[in-house]
């Protein structure tokens, strides 16, 4: 493998990661009764409209069909992809509970 198709490979690897962390997110939001959409504007104001989260909610099932996702999850996952904002978003909703 050269370089191009294992930087190809590592790029495509990270996407697909990022998928991940977004329905992970999302799909937290709707067992929560919360609306993704609105909680990423909190976190990214300049950010309206992200086209990820858009495709990605389309993918999300009702809070019935879904499994547990606990909070602390869906924390780090956002903290280690860099959504710093949007985890402290999440931990701020948590308190309002």
């Amino acid at each position: 493998m050269d370089n191009k198709e294992l930087e190809k490979k590592i790029i495509d690897q990270y996407q697909q990661d990022e998928n991940m962390m977004i329905l992970v997110f999302a799909q937290w939001c709707v067992n929560n009764d919360l609306d993704p959409e609105q909680l990423y504007l909190e976190a990214y104001p300049k950010q309206r409209g992200n086209l990820a989260l858009q495709k990605t909610l389309e993918l999300t099932v009702s809070k019935e069909e879904a499994d547990e996702i606990p909070t602390e999850s869906v924390l780090g996952v956002l903290q280690l992809f860099g959504n710093d904002d949007l985890a402290f978003i999440v931990h701020k909703y948590l308190e309002k509970k």
